[in-house]
């Protein structure tokens, strides 16, 4: 965590608080004078992976870190917000610890654009779960995936995790010993018994548990285990897949700004996507350097969330 110079004393209005609600953590800056201040972390308080209660606790968490004297504005970022309903229900929820703010609700994929420092292009998220959403220069938005772990979220950390553990009792079924991804699958998860996989997929675990085993896979693919580099392959073809589809749609090549913990940090999925990209003529990819929170910054300068 970074640490922040006090406020200047000039008069600049009231303050604004950035959140990145994800699937994991929430994170939230505030800002004076669009320049940051302070910064904190909190659990999910996505309403889609924690229960509501959880979710209002978290945020309390952040706005007692952050503070609430002087915040005039809050610009909350979050996965799930896909109607006027999901969106009132957040901005209700953070409504309760900024009495007389205006609260802004938007797609986490905003920031991740905002972040890029672009007004316009394609934003994605490749993390726990999956999604892309562009905006060209008419203003018309498109969007393809981001439908959930249920429905989707092919190419995540989620779906890395379950086809490991797929591809771990698959070879069990045929009667083949574990191989090298089996084996640190099992390792991680505590088991001996490939078996023991299916009642820990199906008791207490989330899809948090499973997308944090999507590192193994990848590190599987690196040290030359074929079935890993499969699924890694095959999870750069998912989200170049939904890349592609927005891009149609919204007749732009670009720039494509690409987040989330995979797309941030796995630079295997990072190639294969630079690859598979260019070759469609998507040439200008930038991977986040920063966390997509602090693309509040940058909405703030261009004058209009929405």
């Amino acid at each position: 965590m970074q640490a922040f110079p006090s406020p200047a004393t000039n008069d600049v209005g009231p303050d604004t608080i950035g959140l990145d609600i994800g699937g994991t953590k929430t994170h939230g800056i505030r800002l004076h004078g669009g320049i940051v201040n302070a910064e904190t972390v909190a659990g999910s308080a996505n309403v889609q992976n924690v229960p509501v209660q959880t979710a209002r606790e978290c945020l309390a968490e952040v706005f007692a870190a952050l503070g609430t004297d002087g915040v005039g504005r809050v610009i909350a970022g979050s996965g799930g917000v896909d109607t006027a309903q999901d969106e009132a229900a957040l901005r209700a929820l953070i409504a309760e610890h900024v009495p007389g703010a205006v609260v802004e609700v938007i797609h986490d994929t905003r920031l991740i654009l905002a972040a890029g420092q672009a007004s316009e292009g394609i934003a994605v998220i490749a993390g726990t779960g999956s999604v892309a959403w562009g905006i060209n220069g008419s203003g018309r938005q498109a969007r393809s995936g981001g439908w959930g772990y249920l429905l989707g979220d092919e190419g995540s950390g989620y779906w890395i995790g379950r086809e490991a553990a797929r591809h771990t009792l698959r070879r069990s079924n045929l009667e083949l010993a574990p191989d090298s991804l089996s084996l640190a699958l099992l390792k991680a998860c505590g088991v001996e018994d490939p078996d023991a996989l299916i009642g820990l997929f199906h008791g207490a675990t989330d899809r948090r548990y499973w997308a944090g085993k999507a590192g193994l896979v990848f590190q599987a693919a690196l040290e030359g285990n074929q079935p890993a580099s499969d699924i890694v392959n095959e999870s750069a073809e998912h989200l170049a897949g939904l890349i592609l589809d927005v891009a149609g749609l919204l007749r732009i090549g670009g720039p494509v700004v690409i987040g989330g913990g995979l797309g941030m940090h796995q630079r295997l999925l990072q190639e294969l996507l630079r690859s598979r990209l260019s070759a469609a003529g998507l040439t200008d990819i930038r991977f986040l350097a920063t966390d997509p929170v602090f693309g509040v910054a940058y909405l703030l300068g261009a004058g209009n969330v929405r």
